[in-house]
């Protein structure tokens, strides 16, 4: 058989399959949809009658401790099952169908795939579920569901492994073991579905499968995957990198405009269609291999026999109309929907970032003189009621002091040196940024408290920097407490994941890790009249990012990087513009 012949039979049943999968994934996603805004008004009522808009990880014991929290807990969990029902379980099933020539109806699949669930109602199964939601997509391996598949290690505590030889081993030996758990169980599901096993018996046969074919499913891997990145590549090619590049011999104008805007939305479309179609065809490929694996031979798909032809007439044409106006609107309003410059000011970690020592008046010196706007620093309180600037719990890691601030006196404390230089107070720090740069204080620590909210606000006052000062923490009934007795004091509440109507918490910013920093989340924000913060975005292409979603302001270690990144920003081409904004949204 010819190379090309042999190619196109490889790839026959998965072109059949195309309408097919269109039809599943929007079928598929609605239902989703409507099942995570029934879900999402349920938790406001819940929340709600618990007195709360949201749920964050400064009030996580909230989960645990009240009817209301663990009624939450209990269907997220529910919805973790019904995600795996329609984002996998029904694949599985319409594979199945696809490849044995089973002509069911798509409502037909997916009942089947909801209620296969009930068979992972167990512990094994619950585990299952567990490491296809949360463990597979951190491991970057596997299959997972849509809702957290861009899930990952927050960079806070990453940092942490990074900074440590025995966190870093015992990292690799955790990824070590869930890639091998993953691996060997790869087929769980499809003895789970397809023969109707219990959930153990199905882990061991699919064990058994990998163990005999371990090295055929590496090579069909291999092979799967190079053919769809070459067909993508060549159509990338073809049709978005060779004409992009004419466009960009052209002068600037409004053909150029025009076409930069066609091509780019093209691309846009076949890589979200890629999105769309890349998990169901590898599901596809995944129970064509647990069928040969099965029979000990090469499983021999059946051809679909259809009443109809499938047409895609209808489909193109309104595709085509959509694109167009869609064109039509990029260009009339291309410099509001893809700004050239941005206004994101940039705000110092722990005093200067890596301009300067941390948390010292150096370290604030060094980030005023980068040109930062703010510089973020935390305050603690000591023994005999001042207020000094730290991070850690204790003194240990930068001036080499064991103990923790609460526990020694501010003359103790001053006596303690960061590379040569004395630890700063609150009071020298309100001092010496005055007048030139805003001061992003964050209450820290086992003394972030109702005391400690007065005295801060008190010194706030005393140096009048009411607006050049604003007090944020990780607790949020201080920062609650603060907005609600001063409110012309400007407060943020920081968090690293959050449930609810996080945007109506009672501040005036709200800070998100990177993660959990989406346009939806920023948008939000911005529609209850506060302001957004990113914390911490060291990385060039994280700062690239939110620099370019809108949010209020980046804290970062790497100040000046970021504020060299603004500079390109203006100097951008519209391909540039557009590509930027683009990354944002998907």
């Amino acid at each position: 058989m010819k190379k090309e012949n042999r190619i196109k039979e490889i790839l026959k049943p998965y072109n059949q399959a195309i309408p097919d999968i269109l039809n599943y994934q929007i079928v598929t996603k609605v239902l989703i949809c409507i099942w995570l805004f029934l879900l999402g008004r349920l938790f406001q009522v819940l929340l709600k009658s618990s007195g709360r808009v949201a749920v964050t990880s400064g009030d996580w014991q909230f989960l645990f401790t009240t009817w209301q929290g663990l009624l939450i807990l209990l269907l997220g969990i529910l919805s973790l099952f019904v995600y795996v029902a329609f984002d996998i379980n029904t694949k599985i099933v319409l594979s199945r169908n696809l490849l044995t020539g089973q002509n069911e109806s798509l409502g037909s699949s997916i009942r089947e795939g909801f209620f296969s669930i009930g068979k992972l109602i167990n512990v094994q199964g619950i585990l299952i579920v567990l490491y296809i939601a949360l463990i597979a997509p951190i491991l970057g391996f596997g299959i997972s569901i849509s809702a957290t598949e861009k899930l990952y290690i927050p960079t806070f505590i990453s940092s942490v492994i990074e900074s440590s030889v025995l966190y870093s081993g015992l990292a690799g030996i955790a990824v070590i073991i869930f890639l091998s758990v993953g691996i060997s169980n790869l087929f769980i599901l499809h003895g789970v579905i397809i023969d109707k096993m219990p959930v153990g018996e199905a882990g061991r046969q699919s064990r058994k499968l990998i163990k005999a074919n371990w090295k055929d499913y590496i090579k069909q891997n291999v092979i799967f995957f190079f053919l769809i990145f070459a067909s993508l590549a060549g159509i990338a090619i073809i049709c978005l990198f060779i004409p992009l590049k004419l466009i960009s011999l052209l002068p600037a104008g409004a053909v150029s405009r025009i076409l930069t805007i066609t091509f780019v939305s093209l691309g846009t479309i076949t890589s979200v269609l890629a999105d769309l179609f890349g998990v169901p065809l590898y599901i596809m490929k995944m129970t064509q291999l647990f069928y040969s694996y099965k029979q000990g031979s090469a499983f021999e798909f059946a051809e679909m026999k259809r009443e109809k032809p499938v047409s895609y007439r209808g489909k193109i044409i309104l595709l085509s109309i959509a694109v167009i106006a869609g064109i039509a609107v990029m260009y009339v309003r291309f410099d509001q929907m893809f700004p050239l410059g941005t206004d994101v000011k940039i705000i110092a970690h722990r005093g200067g970032g890596n301009e300067g020592r941390e948390n010292t008046l150096s370290g604030l010196e060094a980030a005023y003189t980068a040109g930062a706007y703010g510089s973020e620093i935390d305050i603690q309180r000591t023994k005999d009621g001042f207020y000094i600037i730290n991070h850690d719990g204790t003194f240990k890691r930068v001036a080499g002091d064991s103990r923790r601030p609460e526990q020694m006196t501010l003359k103790e404390i001053k006596k303690l040196t960061i590379d040569g230089e004395l630890v700063p107070t609150f009071e020298e720090m309100l001092k010496s940024s005055k007048g030139r740069i805003v001061l992003f204080t964050e209450l820290k620590g086992n003394t972030a408290d109702k005391q400690m909210a007065d005295d801060a606000v008190k010194l706030v006052k005393q140096y009048q920097m009411e607006d050049e000062c604003v007090l944020i923490s990780l607790k949020y009934d201080v920062i609650n407490y603060i907005e609600t007795n001063y409110p012309e004091i400007e407060t943020g509440f920081l968090t690293f994941v959050s449930m609810g109507k996080t945007a109506g918490l009672n501040c005036d910013y709200i800070g998100l890790e990177e993660e959990s920093a989406t346009t939806d989340a920023i948008d939000a924000i911005h529609d209850e009249g506060k302001k957004a913060l990113v914390w911490t975005a060291d990385e060039k292409g994280s700062q690239k990012h939110f620099l370019c979603t809108g949010i209020d302001g980046i804290i970062t270690d790497n100040v000046v990087q970021a504020l060299s990144l603004i500079t390109e920003l203006e100097h951008r081409s519209d391909l540039d513009r557009m590509i930027d904004k683009i990354k944002t949204i998907l």
